[in-house]
């Protein structure tokens, strides 16, 4: 299986920062509470002194959606809508552990951080504009189509896991209690992406070894090598 980005996405992005952990072994019957509490810390920090709005990793991506034809404000990147959240309700509501964890994490660092269930993966992940032909499974179950050029993640047969980029997961490949192995992917725009990606990963790492005892398999994507393969 393999993650990457297409040249396309490269060319229209260079300051794209991405990177990506495989993890097996994922179980639903662990706490993290005292982790998310943590890095949820964190968020509450910077949320002190400045709005989601105004930190450099949320306004990189709104720059990035409005090249992409998107109002900013009308969609999100999921980053954005979580720190949105947190600051209204100063807490997120608990789903699986490894989202619970993954969510907090993105908070402390205002990057969008995608789960995705690797047995519902058809080959690998594509990030690329999608032809309009593609299928999209929403959390309701309703079956959508991306817009043409809109960004996905696409597998090899034409499932869309993520429609328009960073703003939205399927719920064809979402964590659920039987999910067992993973791909999380984290990508970001802004100046000190390189830094703040790679300390992201590494501390995912960390969290992911402590809680489950794995070690998982990372990577730092660039344009010279964009492919990951697992």
């Amino acid at each position: 299986m393999y993650f990457h980005h297409s040249p396309e996405i490269w060319r229209d992005f260079p300051e794209l920062v991405p990177g990506v952990l495989v993890a097996q072994g994922i179980t639903g019957d662990v706490a993290v509470g005292e982790r998310v509490a943590e890095f949820s810390r964190i968020a509450e920090e910077r949320l002190a002194t400045a709005s989601e709005s105004e930190f450099p990793e949320i306004q990189a991506w709104r720059r990035a959606f409005s090249r992409m034809g998107l109002k900013p404000t009308g969609y999100r990147c999921a980053s954005e809508s979580l720190l949105r959240r947190f600051r209204k309700e100063r807490a997120l509501p608990p789903i699986h552990p490894l989202i619970d964890l993954c969510n907090a994490t993105s908070l402390a660092f205002a990057i969008p951080v995608a789960v995705l269930d690797v047995s519902k993966i058809a080959g690998g992940i594509n990030v690329h504009y999608a032809s309009g032909d593609e299928r999209y499974v929403a959390f309701s179950g309703d079956i959508e189509h991306p817009d043409p050029h809109e960004v996905i993640f696409a597998d090899d047969a034409g499932q869309a896991h993520a429609r328009r980029w960073t703003n939205r997961q399927s719920g064809a490949s979402a964590v659920r209690e039987t999910t067992s192995d993973v791909l999380i992917v984290a990508e970001a725009l802004h100046d000190s992406a390189s830094a703040d990606i790679e300390r992201l990963i590494a501390a995912l790492a960390h969290e992911l070894n402590a809680t489950w005892s794995v070690t998982p398999k990372s990577a730092m994507l660039s344009q010279s090598s964009p492919r990951f393969e697992f």
